[in-house]
């Protein structure tokens, strides 16, 4: 199980997306032992810091965790992707998401369709031009959403030395994890899936869509960013277990994500927060989360304990684990949790 951290935006407890504070970012990762960074677009381009750690740093695997693909077309996508892997040397992969419709209608100003169906026509797109660079053949992409049919010489970027990058959906619903599985390298599986719901729904449904399509999961990534928290003393992982509950409880809000929660008997904890998402009271739904719901979603302790837990939980289920920790944690802390985990 390879470990990988965040540069570059809030989710990783930092809003530095500065040049210094991206080599910076860079360089402590190289330091912690990570294998790879990854940048997500919340509050930041999700491409751009990677081009920098590509270029600081000769050993770190690079991706998008997530591009939110339709705020993008197949081609200025399939171009940036292509740009990356020959700048960081075949060191980077590209990881997609679909986003929600209000996002994308109303924060983007792009179009929103059934979104499996779009995604699948997406990546196959991307495919298809990155084939026309590859073997120099005909561009003739048509789907029902996505039409590719021009690649003149002069836009032709020509082979990459390389390879294509592979490509990872994220996914949560069955239909995403069915199409991650059809047309992807890999998932990006959502850090609000649960052990439970990993073992008993996304891993067999995986399992039944790569046989189907002559694929097996040793050549099929896994990418796990989970939520943790922990510190120094008991005050930083108390501060820590804030952040978490808060952020279980946005994404419990979710309605995509209400199929997590009734696996475990907690759809009217959706229900219930939902509501108070829309009225925009945060607190009362922060104190909603309780206990048994963080210890569900988050490994919670001092760094030894936690990855102790990861290591219980994860261990044989997915090939990269990802820190997710939406508040500052002491590198003395960051440090310790990343050797153990990497000495596993």
């Amino acid at each position: 199980m390879l470990v990988d951290g965040h540069i570059g935006g809030s989710t990783d407890g930092t809003r530095g997306a500065d040049i210094a504070d991206l080599t910076a970012q860079v360089a402590h990762a190289d330091h912690l032992g990570y294998d790879g960074v990854w940048s997500t677009e919340v509050n930041r381009d999700p491409f751009l810091p990677l081009l920098l750690a590509a270029d600081r740093s000769p050993r770190l695997h690079i991706g998008t965790a997530i591009a939110v693909a339709f705020a993008r077309n197949p081609m200025t996508t399939a171009t940036v992707a292509n740009d990356l892997q020959t700048f960081s040397a075949g060191r980077f992969t590209l990881g997609l998401g679909s986003q929600i419709r209000p996002h994308i209608e109303r924060r983007f100003d792009m179009p929103w369709s059934a979104p499996a169906e779009r995604m699948r026509e997406f990546v196959l797109a991307i495919r298809s031009i990155w084939r026309s660079w590859h073997d120099d053949e005909p561009l003739d992409f048509h789907g029902e959403i996505y039409r590719n049919t021009l690649m003149t010489p002069m836009f032709n970027p020509g082979p990459n030395p390389f390879g294509p990058p592979p490509v990872l959906i994220a996914a949560v619903g069955p239909k995403m994890t069915s199409v991650a599985a059809e047309v992807a390298d890999g998932m990006l599986v959502h850090s609000f899936t649960s052990e439970r719901y990993l073992r008993e729904v996304t891993l067999p449904q995986l399992a039944s869509v790569l046989g189907a399509n002559g694929k097996t999961r040793e050549r099929f990534t896994l990418s796990y960013p989970g939520l943790v928290a922990t510190g120094t003393d008991d005050e930083d992982i108390e501060k820590a277990v804030r952040a978490v509950r808060e952020r279980i409880a946005f994404y419990a809000a979710t309605p995509a994500y209400r199929g997590v929660l009734e696996l475990h008997g907690w759809g009217d904890l959706h229900t219930e927060l939902h509501l108070l998402s829309r009225r925009k009271d945060w607190a009362a739904m922060t104190a909603l989360v309780d206990d048994t719901v963080l210890h569900t979603f988050a490994a919670v302790g001092e760094p030894a304990a936690v990855a102790r837990e990861i290591r219980r939980r994860f261990t044989g289920l997915i090939d990269r684990f990802t820190l997710y920790l939406p508040y500052g944690l002491a590198d003395e802390a960051r440090y310790d949790l990343v050797s153990q985990l990497r000495a596993s």
